[in-house]
């Protein structure tokens, strides 16, 4: 019983290093754009794109991931994708290093790093489905958001610092945090811990799947749309901090790194504690998910009344633990109400709808902010009430299984 204990304890820290390792490897080169921009003569709307591109392509590539995890199994996907992840930081880093006029070759290597990443976080929600049972699942998934959200906040400390000692060395750093990873997946990971399903066509697969969605599509589409929205606001609200901490009171690199920590640390200590408690209450976890929303949008919606750093700074702590008690609920509510042989696909796209939340939110917020603050507090407010709308009235406890 202990050896098992133990082998379940280090399979979460294994499951908990790939969205560390997959946060740190696109987060960690925000820090190096400006820098990029001057030193291999682009422009901004270039540099952009080493961040816009690796979230188009895992956006794409999630689903084949989910179908083929489902079917194949979730170490033999998330194995090969780290290995893709790994070199596609290589070929981006080789080609900083040693070409004059590498930003193609940072781009193939940044499309790389985007499939890798389609098959390897995202994967991470149905193996723990399969790995463990429905209270464990919900406690472990709180570990899983939390080491995502530490990804975060050591992001831009740990890129500003890598940055500051060769500018392309975040890109030459992915592989080796992949390896590390990987190699944890490979050997704490054991296989026969995967249930093994009955090997089906794509055409009866795709069948399953619809029926799923039929059957539960009302909770499932305001789960979706929740993880989206909840990723939009909280790296739109992440840009517009950074941009105002740079922009208005002059603070950079490691300094601002750490400032930006501050309020993140809340959301991991939020999903953490979150994850411990919910169990598997789905009563408890539609209100938990309620409550999130509400705090996270009451903050927001007095964002305009002082622009000061620590003010701000305030208002996103406490919009980021109102997101970051939401978020292992809706991955719970996911993992523990379907079928297994099913629930790849479905995780994927919720995964897809978060990448879409974290690729659309710094853009739309830049634009707003050329214009007045109040713009940003009026979209942020909206889309928290919407999460909590749908959070009240599609989420349905009263039912044994949703």
């Amino acid at each position: 019983m202990k050896t098992m204990e133990r082998e379940k304890r280090w399979a979460i820290v294994a499951l908990a290093s790939v969205p560390l390792i997959m946060t740190l490897g696109n987060s960690m080169l925000i820090p190096i754009l400006p820098v990029m921009e001057e030193k291999i003569s682009i422009s901004k709307l270039q540099s952009s794109y080493i961040i816009t591109v690796y979230s188009i392509v895992a956006i794409i590539c999630i689903p084949i991931a989910g179908y083929l995890s489902d079917r194949f199994g979730r170490k033999v996907i998330i194995v090969p994708a780290l290995i893709i992840a790994g070199i596609g930081g290589l070929i981006a880093g080789i080609a900083a290093w040693k070409m004059e006029n590498p930003f193609t070759f940072i781009i193939i290597g940044r499309i790389l790093q985007g499939i890798g990443a389609s098959g390897a976080m995202p994967i991470v929600f149905p193996l723990i489905g399969d790995m463990f049972n429905k209270e464990e699942a919900s406690a472990t998934l709180g570990v899983i958001e939390t080491s995502n959200t530490v990804g975060k906040v050591l992001s831009p400390i740990l890129g500003a610092a890598l940055t500051a000692v060769i500018w392309f060395l975040p890109f030459l750093a992915i592989p080796f945090f992949c390896a590390i990873s990987l190699l944890l997946i490979i050997f704490l990971i054991k296989k026969k811990e995967e249930k093994e399903e009955e090997k089906i066509t794509f055409a009866i697969y795709w069948e399953k799947v619809k029926k799923t969605f039929q059957a539960h599509k009302k909770w499932l589409i305001a789960i979706f749309i929740i993880g989206a929205i909840l990723m939009f606001i909280l790296f739109g609200f992440l840009f517009y901090l950074s941009s105002l901490l740079e922009d208005d009171f002059h603070i950079k690199g490691v300094k601002k790194g750490l400032l930006l920590a501050i309020p993140l640390l809340a959301l991991s200590i939020a999903s953490y504690i979150t994850g411990k408690k919910i169990g598997n209450d789905i009563v408890k976890m539609k209100w938990i998910i309620f409550i999130g929303t509400v705090i996270s949008g009451a903050s927001v919606t007095v964002l305009s009344l002082e622009r000061h750093f620590i003010y701000v700074i305030i208002i996103f702590l406490v919009c980021g633990a109102g997101i970051g008690i939401a978020l292992p609920c809706l991955d719970a509510l996911i993992t523990n109400s379907l079928e297994k042989n099913v629930l790849g696909a479905i995780t994927s796209i919720y995964s897809a709808m978060r990448f879409i939340g974290v690729a659309a939110g710094p853009p739309i917020i830049a634009i707003l902010m050329k214009k007045t603050l109040i713009s940003i507090v009026i979209l942020f407010t909206c889309l928290a009430i919407i999460t909590a709308i749908l959070a009240f009235v599609c989420i349905k406890p009263e039912k044994k299984s949703i």
